[in-house]
């Protein structure tokens, strides 16, 4: 269906492919990895013929339709969220906006005097759009929408006033709905809650085209995939299998390829020893002649590359109380909407708490009550003694002073620790060599997150209050960051969309349903077996 043949590609002075092929068939679900830069773009791009390969072909069956998700989400404006999904399955859309506009024109008494001709012109318009199964389009467009946690308040809504995350679900929604004979998503699980995570991964093990897809949730990609093909150096290789089992064998791999490396080393300084024992030796001149001929015909092994382990060690964060977190008879609202109604929940030295709930359950409202963000209308929120707050929330991004590199940013918080020790810390981060020298301005969402992480774990608190904070990290850097978490001394509270951040991480869940406050011991697998559910108000296997 899908065939990239010897494809070179080079991106200013960046070579990205080099004779590089692959192939996806019908019904195959691909897993596309490699490290930031590597060019999974660019091949998504080559693929729906948006760039050109400088060498090689890019061959797409006749007749195939192709779907592509980006995080580049165009203009939006003038038309409801439902609308601009059917915008994706063509003419039934502008069918649709024609049918709004003529309703409107039969209400209006300034039209009397044309109400025939606009009647006689919604009889054509209407007899069209059933033709083409119009209305059978909009309850699927209704349904995609509201498995992506979309209330029929948003989804009747002017497109225009969502945010960057829900504008960006519109848009995988019109790729949904289309269903192409094949989808290239690039991050749809970005911006994602549990909940549409979920529904997301259901949809897509159903889906029977050709499907290529990047993802940083490791559980979200394991259970969809059954492939993945690896860009590494400039070549695609393909694995088959999911993601642990590609990197089981890449490990396997890599380690026969560094000890045949080793070997052919070990050979070479045995030769060149020797040529260099006895080549001014007229007795040797053959023997030396002959080794000499052979290494030149050798074909040398070259030393795996190695990827970096990024490794964070937490300094120990001073004890705290036993008490870390009290929130007594505490009621909060947002207009007439009440998120708590004397809520009491007590958190002790040594607790991970993640919490889950459905959107608007106040998940986010709970963290900003704990860090004193906001107020609540009624009761108390105490802190313990000796309790130092972390608080990591998506707009801590947004304080970064945008005119300081990386370096300075670091400086700036701790002055007292030295060059070395804050360039080791950015190392720790994904910030090497000359990258310290970024302005924040530039950069990108994930940069920003890990920025703000290392601020705030250099000098550890014994609380970590985090809100998503996994949204925007590579798979690398949100592994570094379960092992350092993993090995975190202090309390936690926080609210994660990923299942191996929740699994490895929480001993405790707090639950929040619209029937109230649920606590379980045990952390989010424990959670899961007892209620047979991997997020509030799904049903099993839902």
């Amino acid at each position: 269906m899908i065939r990239l043949d010897n494809i070179s590609k080079q991106n200013g002075h960046q070579i990205l492919f080099i004779d590089a092929s692959m192939s996806i068939q019908k019904g195959e679900k691909v897993g596309l990895v490699g490290p930031n830069g590597a060019g999974k773009t660019t091949l998504f791009r080559m693929i729906t013929g948006q760039e050109q390969p400088d060498d090689g072909l890019v061959g797409i069956d006749p007749g195939m339709t192709i779907g592509y998700f980006s995080q580049e989400v165009g203009e939006m404006s003038g038309q409801s969220a439902v609308a601009a999904v059917m915008d994706g399955v063509g003419p039934v859309s502008a069918l649709a906006a024609e049918m709004a506009e003529l309703e409107a024109a039969m209400a209006d008494p300034d039209q009397a005097d044309g109400f025939d001709a606009i009647i006689e012109r919604y009889g054509d318009v209407q007899a069209r759009f059933e033709e083409l199964d119009g209305y059978s389009v909009e309850a699927r467009a209704r349904e995609v929408l509201a498995g992506l946690s979309f209330s029929q308040e948003r989804m009747d809504g002017d497109v225009r006033l969502l945010s960057g995350g829900w504008k960006m679900r519109v848009a995988l929604a019109r790729i949904l709905l289309m269903r192409p004979d094949g989808m290239l998503l690039d991050e749809p699980s970005n911006h994602l809650d549990l909940e549409s995570l979920i529904w997301l991964e259901a949809f897509l093990k159903n889906y029977d085209g050709a499907l290529l897809m990047t993802s940083h949730d490791r559980a979200f990609m394991n259970r969809i995939i059954g492939k993945v093909v690896e860009i590494d150096g400039g070549s695609l290789i393909t694995y088959s299998g999911d993601l642990d089992f590609y990197e089981q064998q890449r490990a396997l791999t890599e380690a026969q390829r560094q000890a045949q490396y080793e070997r052919q080393q070990a050979m070479l300084a045995k030769e060149i020893k020797f040529i260099e024992r006895f080549k001014a030796r007229a007795s040797h001149a053959a023997q030396v002649q002959s080794r000499v001929k052979k290494l030149d015909k050798i074909e040398k092994v070259e030393a795996p590359r190695r990827r970096q382990n990024i490794q964070f060690e937490f300094r120990s964060p001073p004890r705290s109380g036993d008490d870390v977190l009290n929130l007594r008879n505490v009621h909060k609202s947002y207009g007439s909407q009440s998120i708590y109604s004397g809520l009491d929940f007590l958190v002790r030295r040594k607790e991970r708490w993640c919490v889950l709930g459905a959107n608007g359950a106040g998940k986010s409202t709970l963290l900003k009550l704990v860090a004193g963000d906001t107020k609540p209308d009624q009761g108390s929120v105490s802190i313990g003694a000796s309790v130092k707050m972390g608080y990591f929330a998506q707009h801590s991004m947004d304080l970064l002073d945008g005119e300081e590199t990386i370096f300075e940013s670091l400086d700036g918080s701790f002055p007292q620790a030295g060059q070395g020790a804050l360039r080791t810390l950015a190392g720790c981060f994904g910030f090497s060599g000359d990258d310290v020298e970024k302005p924040c301005r530039v950069l990108s969402g994930g940069e920003k997150a890990r920025l703000v992480m290392a601020k705030m774990l250099f000098d550890p608190p014994n609380l970590l209050v985090l809100d998503e904070p996994t949204n925007h990290l590579d798979m690398a850097t949100k592994e570094m960051l379960v092992a350092a978490l993993a090995d975190f001394e202090g309390t936690m509270l926080f609210v994660s969309h990923d299942r191996h951040f929740l699994s490895a991480l929480s001993n405790r869940v707090l639950e929040l349903t619209p029937e109230g406050v649920h606590r379980y011991e045990g952390g989010y697998s424990e959670y899961v077996a007892r209620t047979g559910q991997e997020a509030p108000g799904l049903h099993p296997g839902g």
